[in-house]
């Protein structure tokens, strides 16, 4: 059996990959991983449990509830609601697990698990390598220790979840929404309910699209993938700005008044400056990964701000920060993550923080993301080649360092191998387009000679 764990939990095609079977196994295996961990010592265990819209969610929660369940663990289900909100629950109610059923911005047929620890954060990567060691060995026949009588966990629905994440998401805003106008874009998904609901106690008026999940629709057309109907929108409504969340609401981009996209770096960019205005920027740093467009590195570096890069992915970017104690940090794609606030990426809190800053300051969202100028970036796959390597390849090396003394400055190359494909990808920032689409090429056609 390959890894079952990947980045950001288990994911894969609902009903095929992701089966009923699976989910109940898992569910079984976290929970006596859990406890030999001693995570449930001394009390009786308990766990929350939420989902997005999906139509596979449905069984597939039914499954992880009967095997949390029959291992014991007292289960509260908390619907529909997005990621962050089952992180943040599992902190505020004193939970010892958490479980999200989401494949975030993937398309509707596909579904995922994700577990969280005690305190809404993820679980230890030795944790999850346990959890899949003793789900396999038990798949393959070893009987399972099973309790009987009072010892089986009980199961009750949480309805009261909703208003105390929106509670949350409104408590922690640094001031009112009062006179915005906002659009959002829910991606028929998680935060169909409670984004509309926080933006609206906050002050704001708002315009909903994508909000209106039935199961089938998430992530369709819409959403932070899908931004060409917010831009519209937000044209057509006369909003100060519109804000666009991925299937499970961990993400948030953004679209000024004018209908021009704001990326994960400009948001950055924005709540770096206002945080350090507060005072809680701590050590006037901020996390991003090494595709951070080179525009915001050159604009924290001019504001003072230092910027800190690691692989990508979010929960690198979650990992330096816990390490050293940053406050902010996030993806372009918009993942940010206010730790302060929130265990994980948070798009309605980030919504709700960039649409603070805009009223708090008076200014429109294209005059503080202006703070940063995006520079021209192209990412070119090259597929078929033995991406093992990159790192080796001396007639590679020598065709990088003549493009990066090329661009100079106002440039930089990476080429990165693929975590999942047999490809590599190449990309380049330039001061112009059309010199990073022509370095762009003459290095795809290197990694092609040089790797094929």
């Amino acid at each position: 059996m390959g890894r079952l764990f990947g980045t950001d939990g288990v994911r894969g095609v609902a009903n095929a990959d992701l089966t009923a079977e699976l989910a109940l196994g898992l569910s079984v295996a976290a929970a006596h991983v859990l406890a030999e961990a001693g995570t449930f010592e001394g009390h009786r265990a308990t766990a929350v449990v939420g989902r997005d819209p999906r139509a596979s969610g449905e069984f597939l929660e039914a499954a992880v509830v009967a095997g949390l369940a029959s291992a014991g663990v007292d289960v509260l289900r908390v619907g529909v609601l997005p990621t962050p909100a089952v992180a943040y629950l599992t902190g505020a109610l004193g939970a010892d697990l958490g479980v999200m059923l989401s494949a975030s911005h993937n398309a509707m047929p596909d579904n995922g698990i994700k577990f969280f620890a005690r305190g809404g954060h993820k679980l230890a990567d030795e944790l999850e390598d346990r959890i899949e060691a003793v789900y396999d060995e038990h798949r393959t026949g070893a009987p399972w220790g099973r309790p009987t009588g009072a010892g089986v966990g009980r199961v009750r629905e949480y309805d009261e979840g909703f208003d105390q994440y929106v509670a949350h998401l409104i408590g922690v805003l640094p001031n009112r929404l009062d006179g915005l106008k906002v659009v959002l874009d829910e991606a028929h998904g998680a935060a169909a309910r409670v984004s509309p609901e926080a933006f609206t106690r906050a002050g704001a008026e708002i315009v909903t699209i994508g909000a209106e999940p039935d199961g089938l629709n998430i992530n369709d057309g819409c959403g932070s993938t899908h931004m060409d109907l917010l831009k519209a929108a937000v044209v057509e409504h006369g909003a100060d700005l519109g804000i666009a969340h991925d299937g499970d609401a961990d993400r948030c981009l953004a679209v000024d008044a004018t209908g021009a996209e704001v990326d994960g770096d400009q948001i950055l960019a924005v709540l770096a400056l206002a945080m350090r205005e507060a005072g809680t920027l701590r050590g006037d740093a901020v996390v991003g990964t090494v595709m951070s467009n080179l525009g915001f590195k050159i604009a924290m570096e001019r504001e003072g701000i230092s910027l800190v890069q690691t692989a990508v992915g979010d929960r690198y970017v979650l990992e330096s920060m816990k390490e050293h104690g940053y406050a902010l940090g996030g993806e372009q794609s918009g993942h940010v993550i206010v730790l302060d606030h929130a265990t994980t990426g948070d798009g309605t809190l980030t919504g709700l923080m960039l649409a603070a800053r805009v009223a708090a300051t008076g200014r429109s969202l294209a005059d503080l993301a202006g703070v940063m100028r995006r520079l021209p970036q192209v990412l070119t796959n090259v597929r078929d080649v033995d991406k093992s390597r990159v790192t080796t390849s001396a007639e590679l090396a020598t065709a990088v360092s003549e493009a990066e003394h090329q661009l100079g400055s106002t440039g930089r190359v990476l080429l990165r191998p693929s975590g999942t494909e047999p490809l590599v990808r190449v990309m380049v920032e330039a001061a112009d387009i059309e010199q990073a689409r022509a370095v762009a090429g003459r290095l795809a056609d290197v990694v092609k000679s040089a790797l094929g």
